[in-house]
Order: structure tokens, then C-alpha cells, then sequence
């Protein structure tokens, strides 16, 4: 760049690039950076237009005043320039802001919360159930029935269910009472893991799980993946071949869905329970189906080694912790082997 400056003095700057081969803009930009940088020792000299330091401090002052401060500089300058009174212009007001920081939005704006990463484990039945609400698609465009189900997250097993012409607090409060009951709940020792729907977060709601002993959690807002359980159970449900595209009537509805749910909780050998029956873990029936099914796995074994490729059979355990949202990777030496949908 020095061997540039030189050859400008004699052959012009358009001539002196083009001979040492460099862009005129890299060059005009160098000079221009190089005269805005003072030399060492030296400090820039402060334009006369510039405030002092004094006048700065009264347009701060004056900005972040309780009559000003959630308007903007611009409005602030209309504002005093109508009583009369002149600070500086309003791009000077921004600057002395943004000098301190303080460039942001100045109206008292809704702030949303900050919603909580929900982190759930169960390590037996009835010490975490999730529950939910589905639409049934009624005999004409626009009828729905409403698919209330509480199913306990260790065991899948489904605790309770409701079928209902709407949504309802009320029936969500029959739903868990009935099944608070009937699986003799003590207090303290159960959580309920619901979404934000109308009927989850109703205060009679809260007020029952208060008087019940229950602990609430809550899915964060538009995150599905924070009620896994339930969303997987009703994919079951729906894909059901006789699933109807449409149900008759209400009481067609029930009668589907009590066959369906005595089917799931009895019948249905569920992947993630070493295709077990939700019944079987729930009730306690898990040890000693797998044993039984290890005894005669090692009894074709014996009868045919070779058919075992990868050696004899090993006996099959459940898993000893479930989570909702398990704990990141930095807390995992500390947590139990874990099925976990997240």
C-alpha cells in the first residue's frame, strides 16, 4: 500500500492500481481507515458539533425519565420539539443510548414465560400416568367424540378411559377420581403428565389433584413430544384394522372402544415391554412370564443350537426406569438404564 501511495503522487491512483495489480476500493478503503485511525500518541479531535459531555448526560437522563421511558427517541424529539424545547436530533438521541446499552424495545411488552423442559421417571406402575384427549370422528362432517385416556407410563396400562360428546373439566375430574380410586392411590405417590389443553389446566383440575395428594406436570406449549405416551398409545388405537373411518353413534363409540381397551391392557404384547401386556407388568406378572418364556427358549436351544446364531438365549428384563424427557447426556452416569421416548 506505501509503494501505492508513492505512485499516486507522480501517475494518479487509477494508474498506480492498475500497475501494482490491486483493486482502487481495496485502496481507497485502506486510506480511508488509515485517516480515521489517529497515531499512536495522538487522540481524534472532537467535532464541534458534538454534545459535551454534560448535554449527553441530560438527553440520558431525560430518556430514561418515568414520563419517557417506553417511548421511542423519535417520539420523544416530536414530543419536546411541540413543548418548545430542543435536546439534539433524535439519531444523536439513539447513539447516546446505544453508548450505554440501552437500545432496545422500550414499551412494557408481554414478556411469555419461560416454560420448563419437563423431566419424568417412573420405576413401577402407578407413580407417573399420562392422559389426553382424542377427537373420534362422529356419522357426519363436524360431529366428533371426545376419547378421554389415562394410561400409566411404566406399564402402558390404561387406568381409566371416558367417552364424551365434548371436552369437559368436569369429566376430566370424574376420569382421574374414578381411577384414583380403583387403583387405591395414596397420596404423594403419583404424578399426572398432561398438555395445555382447556380441560389439563382447568383450576378445578388443579384443585382436585390438590385434595387427591397428586403432583401436575405439564408438556411445555406446541411441544407434542412432551406427552409421548399418550400420543403413541392413541397411534395404536387409530391404526387398529377395524378402526371405522366414522362411528354410528355415541354409544357405537363405547362399545368399540371398551372391546379395544380390553384388547390393548389383556391382549396386546407391546414392543416396548419385551412383548409383555401392559396388564402383566402393571400387576406385577412380568418376572415370571419371562422366566417362563426363558425356560423354553433354553429348552429349543438344547434341541437345536445351531438355530441359536448368536448363542443361547439370554433372560429377558424389563427396564428398570422410564422417563418423560430424560436428562441430557451430561447427567446420564447418574440415572438408572432407562426406556425413554423424548
Amino acid at each position: 500500500m506505501a509503494a501505492a501511495k508513492e505512485l499516486e503522487q507522480s501517475i494518479g491512483v487509477a494508474a498506480a492500481c492498475q500497475v501494482l495489480n490491486i483493486p482502487r476500493s481495496s485502496f481507497y478503503r485502506r486510506r480511508h481507515a488509515e485517516r480515521k485511525t489517529p497515531l499512536p500518541g495522538q487522540q481524534r479531535s472532537k467535532p464541534a458539533q458534538a454534545l459535551s459531555d454534560a448535554e449527553r448526560e441530560e438527553v440520558r437522563s431525560v430518556l430514561n425519565s418515568e414520563r419517557f421511558q417506553d417511548q421511542s427517541p423519535r417520539e420523544v424529539y416530536a414530543t419536546l420539539l411541540d413543548e418548545e424545547r430542543y435536546l439534539c436530533h433524535w439519531r444523536t438521541m439513539y447513539r447516546v443510548l446505544n453508548e450505554h446499552e440501552e437500545v432496545r424495545e422500550r414499551r412494557n411488552q408481554l414478556r411469555h414465560p419461560t416454560y420448563v423442559r419437563p423431566e419424568l421417571l417412573a420405576t413401577g406402575p402407578n407413580q407417573l400416568w399420562s392422559w389426553d384427549i382424542t377427537k373420534l370422528r362422529g356419522p357426519v362432517t363436524w360431529t366428533y367424540y371426545y376419547l378421554y385416556v389415562m394410561l400409566d407410563v411404566y406399564s402402558r396400562y390404561v387406568v381409566g378411559w371416558l367417552l364424551a360428546d365434548r371436552e369437559s373439566a368436569a369429566l376430566a375430574q370424574e376420569l382421574t377420581a374414578a381411577a384414583y380410586a380403583r387403583q387405591q392411590i395414596e397420596p404423594g405417590q403419583l404424578t399426572i403428565h398432561a398438555d395445555r389443553g382447556g380441560p389439563m389446566i382447568a383450576k378445578s383440575m388443579a384443585l382436585l389433584m390438590s385434595d387427591l395428594g397428586v403432583n401436575k406436570s405439564h408438556s411445555r406449549p406446541h411441544v407434542s413430544d412432551d406427552n409421548p405416551f399418550s400420543e403413541a398409545q392413541f397411534r395404536t388405537l387409530k391404526y387398529r384394522p377395524d378402526y371405522p373411518d366414522r362411528f354410528g353413534s355415541l354409544a357405537d363409540a363405547r362399545q368399540w372402544a371398551r372391546r379395544f381397551f380390553a384388547w390393548y391392557n389383556q391382549e396386546h404384547h407391546h414392543s416396548s415391554l419385551r412383548l409383555l401386556t401392559p396388564a402383566d407388568v402393571h400387576y406385577g406378572r412380568a418376572e415370571e412370564k419371562l422366566a417362563q418364556r426363558h425356560l423354553l427358549l433354553l429348552q429349543a436351544y438344547e434341541a437345536h443350537p445351531e438355530r441359536f446364531v448368536n448363542g443361547p438365549p439370554k433372560l429377558q428384563k424389563l427396564e428398570r426406569a422410564v422417563w418423560i424427557n430424560p436428562p441430557t447426556e451430561a447427567d446420564d452416569s447418574q440415572t438408572p438404564a432407562t426406556d425413554a421416548i423424548h
